[in-house]
């Protein structure tokens, strides 16, 4: 049996905005990640940060210390 994976009730619910983004920036990550749209695009891109996040969360619970950001 398939475990199914629960997405936060704010992922689905969505809202018209608009952002004044570079063409190409947005190009290129379509491209790496293979998403269809640029809205894809960029909801994946932000997936991968509250992703990237929650691991450091994780690790950091986990080990004890904190975990430096590559921008510090």
């Amino acid at each position: 049996m398939k475990k199914k994976i629960k997405k936060p009730a704010a992922v689905s619910e969505k809202a018209p905005k608009t952002y004044r983004l570079s063409a190409p920036r947005i190009a290129a990550a379509r491209r790496a990640l293979g998403a269809p749209t640029d809205t894809a695009t960029i909801e994946q891109a932000l997936d991968m940060v509250v992703l990237r996040k929650e691991l450091v969360d994780g690790l950091e619970a986990m080990f004890g210390v904190p975990i430096a950001s590559v921008d510090d």
